[in-house]
């Protein structure tokens, strides 16, 4: 097993006030109830709101308040994301902050939610980062997924875990928790899809595991979602398939069509060539089981020995 122990926060956030000092206690009495969480996650613009007016540099005083608290309960930290003026552009922000208070990686939203999601500038790099002795962990943020050439790049990179801070408080709500099950189950990875509630969400966080199974959806109002997960399942998947049948990400990879856009990432096609060959599995395999005697030879090849006739 790799565990690992996520806590989403669906909160009730107001749109009229700002929301960090309700978001930094409530952080505190999840880590009170759930000392053993090792990651905690936030909802999209949770902070401040979907307005640009409140567009600021970063590193920010909220945005250290937030690497105040990391640190001090030495976790990883997704506080959703902010409106950043950066460049003469507003783009919207995701800080992801390490178990030393240091902020490691600032996300920028690939795809705005236009046309509603207006003045803000869309990124153009995937945040892609490596959690020590657990796996790899991407990011996206809410429209993002809708475009699903953003997770199958993420899981091309290596991404073992999408974390996706999103806000929607429209009546979408049931198509995108049809697109993080799709997401997961296409790119075998566990997808953390975390909502606000009140006033900025609707609620309904969900979060999924690799072969698309929803390990928790939540209902419309706040909520704490600690969850382990155990990233051997993801591995596990892409090694055998889904439930012991497709094998995306390697059909992905050996396709005849030129998927261009990939094949110009060095590291998706380094991830992509660790997968091993596409094959229906045998017994035992790479992913974490050891491969025993069969027939009194060390081997996974099938036993075809005949029947003893009568």
């Amino acid at each position: 097993m790799t565990p690992f122990a996520i806590a989403g926060l669906q909160l009730h956030l107001s749109a009229q006030h700002h929301n960090l000092d309700n978001i930094l206690a409530r952080m505190e009495t999840l880590m009170f109830l759930y000392p053993w969480v090792q990651m905690v996650v936030v909802s999209e613009l949770a902070t401040f709101g979907g307005f640009t007016g409140h567009a600021q540099p970063l590193p920010s005083p909220a945005e250290e308040s937030y690497r105040e608290f990391a640190e001090r309960h030495k976790i990883w930290l997704v506080p959703g994301s902010f409106f950043e003026q950066a460049d003469g552009v507003v783009y919207n922000t995701a800080p992801v902050i390490n178990p030393d208070g240091e902020v490691i990686a600032r996300y920028h939203k690939l795809f705005p939610f236009l046309p509603y999601e207006t003045g803000v500038e869309a990124g153009s790099e995937f945040c892609v980062f490596d959690i020590p002795e657990v796996g790899r962990f991407g990011l996206s943020i809410c429209y993002d997924m809708w475009f699903p050439e953003t997770s199958r790049t993420l899981a091309s990179m290596g991404v073992e875990v999408i974390i996706h801070p999103t806000l929607t408080n429209s009546i979408d709500r049931d198509v995108e928790l049809a697109i993080a099950r799709t997401t997961a189950a296409t790119n075998q990875c566990f997808v953390i899809d975390i909502n606000g509630s009140g006033d900025l969400g609707t609620g309904q966080s969900i979060v999924v595991g690799p072969m698309g199974d929803v390990l928790y959806k939540a209902g419309h109002g706040q909520e704490m979602i600690p969850i382990e997960i155990d990233l051997e399942r993801a591995r596990r998947a892409r090694e055998v398939g889904l439930r012991g049948l497709g094998q995306p990400l390697k059909s992905f990879r050996d396709s005849k069509i030129d998927f261009q856009v990939y094949k110009d990432c060095p590291r998706c096609q380094e991830y992509l060539s660790t997968l091993g060959p596409l094959e229906k599995p045998l017994r035992g395999s790479r992913a974490g089981l050891t491969v025993g005697p069969i027939n009194g030879t060390e081997s996974n090849e099938p036993d075809v020995t005949p029947p003893p006739t009568q």
